[in-house]
């Protein structure tokens, strides 16, 4: 017996893209030597990518490293679980992830915490590699 696939799109439900579309509307990113300036000046460079990521592509000296699956609870500046770095709403958070697209998402998501500077760094990991900024083997 096999299990019948519904392809009709229910009522409300967005595509990925869509939902994509949405979150960086939202944000204003910015790229590989901006985010640079910004953490040389204060602002938490957050790293949301596994593990086995890192461990292959590299890191970024000095990031936070917060895996996706918590972030959320790391950065509720009211939450039990926040990072002693989460003092209030107006903290400067540029999320990365490798390509620039889960960033999006949970930069929008701190948005929904109320953290309203958050953003992503456009082009992730890889981009600021190629931007010949500093990185470290994972």
């Amino acid at each position: 017996m096999t299990a019948e696939v519904t392809t009709a799109r229910p009522e409300g439900a967005r595509s990925i893209d869509e939902i994509l579309a949405e979150a960086r509307a939202r944000l204003v990113r910015v790229g590989p030597a901006q985010a640079h300036d910004e953490a040389r000046d204060g602002a938490l460079l957050v790293d949301i990518r596994p593990a086995a990521q890192r461990a292959e592509e590299g890191e970024i000296p000095g990031a936070l490293i917060v895996e996706r699956n918590v972030l959320e609870w790391r950065f509720d500046p009211v939450g039990d679980a926040r990072l002693p770095q989460v003092d209030g709403y107006d903290l400067r958070v540029i999320v990365f992830c490798s390509e620039g697209y889960t960033s999006s998402l949970a930069a929008a998501s701190l948005q929904d915490l109320g953290l309203h500077r958050a953003t992503d760094l456009e082009g992730g990991f890889r981009a600021w590699a190629s931007a010949g900024l500093p990185t470290v083997h994972g």
